[in-house]
């Protein structure tokens, strides 16, 4: 009987820059999906998925056990995006959220939100780390894996058309936007990298929760807005401005009971609110992460026509760096 490989070590996903598509032939593109990271070791018929933040998920997406099949026993590790799917086969955020924090989902949740793996890299092959090497060899020997199935698939990638064009086909469809690829890089674990670009239609932000203020009207029970930081490279945490909107009534319900587990007398901002918002505020530890979408960051540093999005219970709070002026 042949012995069982073991399954390939993780590692920490790449990740992109912001900015805009940038143009020449030493660039692929990839449209950008609106889901969470998971970095996927699979080897015979054990599988085991891993967060951004090295948390193991392998238990709260079953859909990727399909990964054992399709493969047929070979040690493989991907890198790629869970997702949900609305009606249209968008990626849904919102839909998401409701199978984010579950570890054990109950087969109802399964049959009502479905998730899917879109993989867009190969790591490891048959005990082989593919690392170093460059992002065109690694692309076609995922593509020679064929994943295809009705939860897991290869997304395409467009070596052949500019970044522009493809962000308007992302417009077009209600994409999140696209990412630049140079063909010739390395996968460099764990780093921000330039030779991966991101571009947004919608600007979206990781942000620290440091305090909250009481709701009005039919949120009087409830909280009105959450006072929203970002970390800078001197490693301060910037005020951004507070988002009232986007929320849903499990979310503010969910939310008030964390905020008041964690309030503190003092600001945790390392410069000074303005007054009108800081008055009323109630303080918290900056431990909690969620995501926003805003379509601009004004000179003074505020996000403007912000709305919430979610809490990321995958990412740690110094993920939350300040976004570049739009």
């Amino acid at each position: 009987m042949d012995a069982v490989p073991p399954l390939p070590p993780p590692v920490s996903p790449m990740l992109a820059t912001a900015g805009q598509p940038p143009a020449g032939a030493g660039w692929t593109f990839e449209f950008k999906w609106d889901g969470v990271r998971a970095v996927t070791a699979v080897a015979g018929d054990r599988l085991r998925a891993q967060s951004r933040r090295g948390n193991e998920v392998t238990a709260g997406y079953p859909e990727l056990a399909d990964l054992t099949a399709l493969l047929d026993g070979r040690p493989v590790l991907l890198d790629g995006e869970v997702v949900a799917l609305d009606a249209g086969g968008r990626p849904d955020f919102g839909l998401l959220q409701h199978r984010m924090h579950v570890r054990a989902p109950a087969p109802e949740l399964l049959e009502r939100i479905p998730v899917s793996y879109v993989v867009f890299d190969l790591l490891h092959l048959d005990g082989t780390s593919l690392l170093a090497e460059p992002y065109d060899r690694r692309r076609a020997l995922l593509e020679e894996l064929e994943l295809a199935a009705p939860r897991v698939r290869v997304p395409p990638a467009a070596p052949g058309v500019s970044g522009t064009q493809l962000l308007e086909v992302a417009r077009a469809h209600g994409l999140e936007g696209v990412v630049g690829k140079r063909r010739s890089a390395r996968y460099e674990p764990g780093r921000r990298s330039a030779a991966w670009v991101k571009t947004a239609l919608l600007h979206t932000q990781e942000v620290v929760i440091g305090g909250w203020t009481a709701g009005e009207g039919r949120r009087a029970q409830s909280l009105g807005a959450l006072l929203l930081g970002a970390y800078d490279d001197a490693g301060s945490l910037r005020y951004l401005g507070h988002v009232g909107t986007g929320f849903t009534e499990a979310a503010l319900r969910s939310l008030l009971g964390e905020l008041r587990a964690r309030e503190q007398p003092a600001s945790p901002f390392d410069e000074e609110v303005p007054r009108d918002e800081a008055r009323k505020a109630r303080w918290v530890r900056p431990e909690l992460v969620g995501e926003v979408v805003y379509r601009v960051l004004t000179r003074e540093g505020r996000l403007r026509h912000a709305a919430w999005r979610g809490l990321r219970s995958d990412k740690d709070p110094q993920d939350a760096v300040m976004p570049a002026p739009t």
